[in-house]
């Protein structure tokens, strides 16, 4: 496991080395664990809840130029998944009139999953307000043998509204064999979820990256 480890690092380094002559933005001297990099890059973005069954989503890639470019919004199937229930007043399970999950997740040019944020709200409606809102978050984080790797540095959910806003933002930080000192790469997740009295809702999305390369690419949706 350790020399397969270790050979992975070492092809990865030589193809960041390659391709990082193309790249515009250049860190610190002296900073860079592997290459010239991307510094401070932002993905921002929205996307439409599709009707029931179905998913939108939206792939960003990272350019030579060091700015996100973003692929169309594509609208899919959903993964089937069982109708939301909730508990009604007098403790009986009833259905959820509506639910939607958003997720943003950060790739490497290996298409590993580094880093993800993911929310998941349920709501009914009454008289075109929203009741009964109740969301959930949780992350994803790439861990590395040995106690390395991504981690969550810090994580909160803020509902506004009545329950009707839900706003998730998670932090995180690596140390592990590309940066063994953990001060050069963060990923920070923000996630706004809107839901509204006429059972529609809309997703706003930011990632903020401190250093990244090309080819690095995220992928988010709302379903």
């Amino acid at each position: 496991m350790r020399s397969k480890i270790v050979l992975v690092a070492a092809v990865a380094m030589g193809v960041l080395s390659m391709l990082a002559g193309t790249a515009t933005a250049a860190p610190a001297t002296g900073s860079d664990p592997v290459g010239t990099s991307c510094t401070d890059v932002r993905l921002p973005g929205t996307l439409p809840v599709p009707p029931v069954g179905m998913s939108a989503q939206q792939n960003v890639t990272i350019g030579a130029d060091c700015v996100p470019h973003l692929g169309p919004v594509r609208f899919v199937p959903a993964p089937t998944r069982p109708a939301p229930r909730a508990m009604s007043a007098m403790g009986a399970e009833a259905p959820v009139g509506r639910q939607v999950q958003s997720w943003s997740e950060m790739y490497d040019c290996c298409n590993i999953l580094m880093t993800g944020l993911y929310t998941t709200s349920t709501w009914d409606t009454v008289d075109n307000q929203v009741t009964n809102a109740v969301t959930t978050v949780r992350h994803a984080a790439n861990r590395e043998p040995w106690n390395a790797g991504w981690s969550v540095k810090a994580s909160d959910k803020t509902e506004t509204d009545a329950g009707s806003r839900i706003t998730a933002h998670a932090e995180f930080g690596y140390k592990g064999i590309f940066d063994i000192t953990g001060n050069w790469y963060a990923n920070t997740h923000d996630t706004s979820v809107r839901l509204n009295g006429d059972g529609t809702a809309s997703c706003q999305f930011d990632i903020t990256l401190r250093h990244t390369f090309i080819g690095w690419n995220s992928v988010r949706g709302c379903s």
